[in-house]
């Protein structure tokens, strides 16, 4: 029999207040009425138990009849996308900043099945492991002790698509826009958060990315530390002046040189490996140092490869937990996926793509709200509800303005207990004594109870 603590309605008006609060930070950016409105229904729908989260589920959890509103908000509404991305970005700041904070860049992809899709087109989707049918994304994540949540995203566009501008055209990508590499638009990216002001101290970022010497080269410009996989072969000025493979450095450490330390908890405990690290480059900056670090695995021996850059002082220890940071990204993913429709949009268009993917940021387990629940033994106490399960009523539509100010509910009557009939009598239903719920507000109520049991406040 379970004894644990259960998610009241408390508990879940706090989630409401923190999306009134979150509506009420990008509210301005929407001139129009309409598309306040709806987007107020759009985050809901977000962060609702529909089992699939994509127009026409969304339109249906907000009562419409049609996807119409839901494409028409994303697709030609009246609101500055890129200003949302910097709302949610400083939202997020504001729930999890802190001066040692990390900026991981990565890439996911997104399975199309069609060819009219903005930069869609046969590549390797780390998604899928294989080369697929797919788009592919760079995102930008920041972690801290206190959470992580993606703040910004870039969607690469192939030479394929760059080089056909009535394909361009058709897809409503600009014609000011041209092709880019994954390490143009993650210094990009990077540019825009250290240009904002978001706090700070490391940056890490997988082979793709950290082998660019250029991007390593930036980074040191703006005084930004750094721990970023790169390849074996990777030639490294040495402090002799000499040059030298990173693998051929690390073999020559002695046994000792390796110290067995956790890069952070894992889904079954520490994350164990052997670290190492041996001093680069003859030229620091005063009180900086560079460093190559090794990862070698308890159980293979695999050695990863890092280039370090950061305060001379730094711990051995202290780059091995932002080597391990990297892993906050690709649970960012997962939960923006299986959480917040991420990968379900239905949109085709450059613009569109764009509009969808700031919202689901900050509505992931992996930013939490203020005031957590408690992270074991919570049980929701899930009410059944046509609406729960996304069966909306498209009567219900003209109720839209309902949904930001609903009613409060009144508590539910009881049903006075009947003598039994002398005779059979055929079955009847019994009146409904709930009220019906209104489009937005009230009907993500059990929605939310179930998405704060599965995910709530996941911390570093």
């Amino acid at each position: 029999m379970f004894v644990g603590p259960t998610v009241t309605d408390v508990d879940v008006d706090r989630w409401h207040g923190e999306l009134d609060r979150l509506h009420a930070r990008i509210g301005p950016r929407f001139r129009r009425s309409e598309p306040r409105l709806r987007v107020r229904q759009y985050l809901c729908g977000l962060v609702s138990g529909l089992g699939r989260k994509n127009g026409w589920t969304l339109a249906e959890q907000a009562g419409d009849a049609s996807p119409d509103g839901m494409q028409r908000l994303l697709r030609w509404a009246d609101w500055d996308v890129d200003a949302v991305r910097d709302d949610v970005r400083d939202y997020v700041v504001e729930h999890l900043g802190d001066p040692a904070g990390v900026l991981i860049v990565d890439d996911t992809g997104f399975l199309k099945k069609g060819t009219r899709s903005a930069g869609v087109q046969r590549q390797y989707s780390g998604t899928a492991g294989r080369t697929e049918n797919c788009q592919v994304g760079a995102f930008l994540a920041y972690r801290s002790a206190k959470g992580h949540a993606l703040i910004d995203r870039q969607l690469c566009l192939p030479a394929s698509w760059t080089d056909d501008r009535d394909r361009c055209r058709a897809a409503g990508i600009p014609d000011a826009v041209q092709f880019a590499t994954k390490v143009q638009m993650a210094r990009e990216m990077l540019a825009r958060a250290l240009d904002a002001g978001v706090p700070v101290g490391w940056v890490t970022m997988d082979e793709a990315y950290g082998q660019s010497k250029s991007l390593r080269v930036w980074l040191e410009h703006r005084d930004v530390g750094y721990v970023v996989a790169t390849r074996r072969n990777d030639d490294m000025i040495t402090t002799t002046m000499g040059t030298c493979r990173a693998d051929k450095l690390i073999a020559a450490l002695p046994a000792r040189a390796w110290c067995r330390l956790s890069a952070g908890a894992g889904a079954h405990g520490p994350r164990e490996y052997w670290w190492a690290r041996v001093p680069v480059r003859i030229c620091w900056q005063p009180g900086r140092g560079h460093w190559l670090l090794a990862r070698r695995s308890m159980t293979t021996g695999e050695i990863a490869y890092y280039v370090c850059y950061g305060p001379r002082r730094t711990r051995l220890l202290d780059l091995a937990r932002i080597a391990g940071a990297r892993w906050a990204i690709e649970e960012c993913f997962q939960q923006a996926k299986n959480e917040a429709g991420l990968d379900e949009y239905q949109v085709r268009d450059w613009r569109a793509w764009y509009a969808t993917s700031p919202c689901p940021w900050p509505l992931t387990p992996g930013c939490p709200w203020p005031d957590p629940l408690p992270q074991k033994g919570i049980q929701s106490r899930r009410r059944h509800d046509d609406r729960l399960h996304g069966t909306g009523d498209p009567k219900t539509a003209h109720r839209t303005h309902s949904a930001i100010n609903p009613p409060t509910r009144a508590r539910l009557g009881l049903v006075a207990m009947a003598p039994t009939t002398p005779t059979p009598s055929p079955n009847l239903p019994l009146p409904t004594t709930r009220l019906p719920l209104t489009n937005c507000r009230c009907s993500t109520r059990p929605c939310l109870q179930r998405f704060i049991t599965i995910g709530v406040a996941r911390r570093w």
